[in-house]
């Protein structure tokens, strides 16, 4: 169980396919370590309440997340993958989610510890939860204005075949790669190519050409404009990666979610070819001249009928807008950085006692199988203090002060925007 879990992290966190891990991130624990992390909890669990299942017992629990290709950076894959497991697990749980950039479609891996954070209950899974996890990442999808999967018929299949319509022709599928590798900002054109490669695709030098082949394409394309588009020309390339101009998606199929639309008064005529009656249309109308009434009487009593004004003032009340959103950064930032070095301190506090005899016992590889992961967390304590420069550890009960100022600042900067 303990080789199975470490063996699944060691493959999400891959440095190929995350950017050498800079789309890796974590919640609750650290992203290096969560094996060792998720197996000390699960010891917490046991020895707070008692209870110990046998070999169908779970460490952790992981789903995929995959989006249309070219719709999405990797960048806001990773942080729609974070909100999706926050709110599945109602931010009970820790998890990390890795984001894949090596195929031609970017996809989250997200692992959550199956141990709840105070270490009380356990993460069960239930009965219609696939659908679930479907139904809160479209619904996440589509608050951001991506694309989702329109009318599932089952499940088992593989992403490809969920994108709906014709699957992707050869340069389609040589378009998306190559737009896959340009967003993990190589350096050069060797450097490009060699991604290329890592993702199945054969690159073929030939004379000044280079061709390119995808898995299963017979042929060989070049890689030029006239076979792939003026985007993908070597010259286009070789600008983009040189950052003298910026990359346009060429890739075709790609359909994006409508953006919402807001009506603030009701639209009679549409609703009344929806088959709504006369009696709808009265009141409707009726809806729709209050509505109008209200906001001249609010342009009226603050002075805001001179459209000089009115713009003077939505100026005024952006500025104020974008001041709090920065507050409110900096004070989550804060709280993230204090939940972490929370973290750290108990568990260095809890390993104390363990690592002190694992040194009186010359480092034996022996106490050292038998008390693994507690001896991980102690040094990846002990290695975060370092690296963060702390010489004297603050105490818990003062982060935790601290900790619900920011909640509390927080909470009042958010009054004015809701």
């Amino acid at each position: 169980m303990k080789k199975a879990i470490s063996d699944m992290i060691d493959y999400v966190e891959n440095p190929q396919k995350t950017d050498n891990g800079r789309l890796i991130s974590s919640f609750q624990c650290d992203s290096r370590i969560a094996d060792a992390e998720f197996l000390f909890s699960k010891r917490q669990y046991i020895s707070k309440t008692g209870r110990r299942r046998g070999a169908d017992d779970v460490i952790a629990y992981t789903i995929r997340q995959s989006f249309v290709p070219g719709e999405i950076t990797p960048e806001e894959a990773n942080r729609l993958g974070c909100e999706l497991a926050r709110r599945f697990t109602k931010g009970n749980h820790a998890f990390i989610v890795c984001t894949h950039i090596d195929r031609h479609h970017i996809h989250n891996h997200i692992i959550w510890n199956s141990t709840s954070l105070d270490h009380t209950r356990k993460f069960r899974n239930f009965w219609g939860s696939t659908r679930a996890v479907r139904r809160l990442s479209d619904t996440i999808c589509i608050e951001n204005g991506y694309s989702i999967v329109e009318n599932p018929k089952g499940q088992g299949k593989s992403y490809d075949k969920w994108l709906g319509g014709k699957p992707p022709s050869h340069r389609e599928r040589l378009r998306m790669a190559i737009d896959a590798a340009l967003a993990q900002k190589p350096a050069d054109l060797d450097a490009l190519l060699e991604l290329l490669k890592q993702a199945d695709i054969e690159v073929s030098p030939r004379g000044k050409s280079i061709r390119l082949k995808a898995p299963g394409q017979k042929r060989f394309v070049r890689l030029d404009g006239d076979s792939l588009g003026a985007e993908y020309d070597i010259s286009a390339l070789l600008a983009v990666l040189a950052g003298e101009r910026t990359h346009t998606l060429q890739t075709q199929n790609v359909h994006r979610a409508d953006p919402p639309k807001v009506n603030l008064l009701v639209d009679i005529q549409a609703k009344l070819r929806a088959g709504k009656g006369a009696g709808y249309a009265r009141w409707a109308s009726v809806f729709n001249l209050k509505q109008m009434a209200q906001t001249m009487n609010y342009l009226t009593e603050h002075g805001l009928l001179d459209y000089a004004d009115l713009v003077k003032r939505a100026d005024g009340a952006s500025a104020r807008y974008n001041k709090l959103s920065a507050q409110i950064k900096a004070a989550e930032q804060r709280m993230a950085e204090i939940a972490v070095m929370k973290t750290h301190i108990i568990n260095y506090s809890k390993t104390h006692d363990v690592y002190v005899a694992y040194r009186k016992a010359g480092y034996s590889k022996k106490f050292k199988a038998e008390h693994e992961s507690e001896i991980l967390l102690h040094q990846a304590a002990k290695k975060f203090f370092d690296e963060t420069g702390l010489k004297k550890l603050p105490t818990v009960k003062g982060l935790q002060t601290e900790y619900a100022a920011l909640l509390a600042e927080k909470k009042s900067a958010y009054s004015p925007l809701l």
